[in-house]
């Protein structure tokens, strides 16, 4: 194990890389139950939460989700050698169901398949080298702003989730209710992470997530719902398989804008989310993409084809991963872990439904702090660098997506660089992803 992962040269041991590893898991665990919520709308419309028919699909997309997301986890684990762990990307699900589905009335067997080629695109384009290609063009500011800014993202994420954050006709967002039970657990939650992090206690982050369940089951919270331990492991027939290809499909415009657009969300979300994961685990050295770089991107690659097999939207990376990094996880050994504890779900999924959203929102909030302190790395002296950078950070959380908040930040890196006299600074790729980036958000986007 040790020569397999190297720990010793990645300065980590077994106990530390299966900590983080449960506590990535712990962070992202609410996938496996809020993707089939999502995508048991798109697959039985109409269908009563409850029914037979609702509870069928809900179950299929489960054990879809654990397996397209246990897949992909161990190809990053096993091949790329990284702690970084995938799972069906949150957004891309709601693309799927609402936009694809439901709004283009396209069926969900073919967008299934419509996922399943733009995996092979993505298999190609990685093992060409042109992923790669495409993270060295990228302006090193621009990479610092977008871990800083998935730093905010994930921090927005804990916040809503525990109801510290909320909807405000009036501003949008505004403060929640304080007395609220998650927000007072999350809060407290918070506050004992922060502590034991500082004090150095090992396994911090996943103590805070545990420490929070146990808090919230006292009758004063009442946020967590012992679910029982083991269960049956539902049918995956009504979606295993079942994506759809003809060659109707494949000269068909609307289902090519629907593989772009699932090819371009995917493509800079991996890519944002990879990038500010390495940086923040210091795996890229002065400016260099991080080593190993093609394996870790083949892992998405892969994941998304097999998922869609199996039954399930577009798999990526998890900005959760962060979680485990900060834990101290440094090898794929990190990955395994999680991977081996979403397949034991297939027969633990009740114990999984115990731990409520308000005990894993403390670890998304704390490590959010925690990736800001790339903020320092950025040339905010130099106008034509910080510009782009504050928009990359500050749209992520606003428009609440990664590839959102680099599209706008690449557009507007050329435009403030050629107009302050600056042009030669610009890589001529910078000026096709403006253009590219310009074309998707006012054509692809909605």
């Amino acid at each position: 194990m040790e020569k397999f992962f190297k720990l010793r040269e990645n300065g980590t041991t077994v106990t530390t890389e299966i900590l983080a590893g449960i506590t990535i898991f712990l962070s992202m665990a609410y996938i496996l139950f809020v993707n089939p919520s999502i995508l048991v709308t798109a697959m039985a419309p109409g269908a009563e939460v409850g029914s037979d028919v609702y509870t069928q699909y809900f179950g299929a997309v489960m054990v879809a989700t654990i397996f397209g997301a246990a897949a992909a986890t161990l190809v990053m684990g096993l091949y790329a050698n990284y702690p970084f762990a995938l799972a069906p990307g949150m957004g891309l699900n709601a693309y799927f169901t609402y936009t694809v589905v439901l709004k283009m009335g396209i069926p969900w067997q073919v967008a299934l398949g419509a996922i399943f080629v733009e995996g092979l695109v993505f298999i190609l384009l990685t093992a060409s080298g042109a992923r790669s290609f495409v993270v060295k063009a990228i302006p090193q500011n621009i990479k610092f702003a977008t871990s800083a800014g998935i730093g905010l993202f994930i921090a927005f994420i804990g916040m809503k989730n525990a109801s510290i954050i909320v909807a405000n006709p009036a501003t949008f967002v505004g403060l929640g209710d304080l007395t609220d039970p998650n927000a007072l657990v999350a809060i407290i939650g918070l506050i004992i992470t922060a502590v034991l992090f500082a004090l150095r206690v090992p396994g911090s982050i996943l103590l805070g997530i545990i420490i929070s369940t146990i808090i919230g089951a006292f009758p004063i919270f009442g946020v967590t719902h012992y679910q029982g331990i083991i269960g049956k492991i539902p049918d995956i027939s009504p979606t295993f398989m079942k994506l759809q290809l003809s060659w109707g499909d494949l000269v068909s415009g609307s289902f090519w804008v629907v593989v772009l657009t699932f090819f371009f969300v995917d493509f800079f979300d991996t890519l944002g989310t990879l990038t500010g994961l390495a940086q923040s685990a210091g795996f890229i050295k002065d400016g260099e993409d991080f080593p190993r770089s093609n394996r870790a991107y083949m892992a998405d690659a892969i994941g998304t084809s097999v998922g869609a097999l199996f039954g399930t939207s577009t798999v990526t990376t998890y900005i959760e991963s962060e979680t485990g990094i900060a834990q101290g996880g440094r090898t794929g050994l990190t990955s395994v872990t999680v991977a081996v504890l979403m397949l034991l779900m297939l027969f633990f999924s009740p114990l999984g439904l115990t731990i409520p959203a308000a005990a894993t929102a403390p670890a998304l909030i704390f490590v959010g702090s925690l990736m800001l302190k790339n903020l320092t790395k950025i040339r905010w002296e130099d106008t034509t660098e910080a510009v782009p950078a504050f928009i990359t950070i500050i749209m992520m959380p606003l428009t609440y997506s990664i590839a959102n908040g680099i599209a706008l930040g690449l557009i507007a890196y050329p435009l403030v660089k050629v107009l302050s006299g600056k042009g030669k600074e610009i890589h001529w790729l910078n000026w096709v992803l403006a253009i590219a980036f310009v074309y998707y958000l006012i054509y692809l986007q909605h």
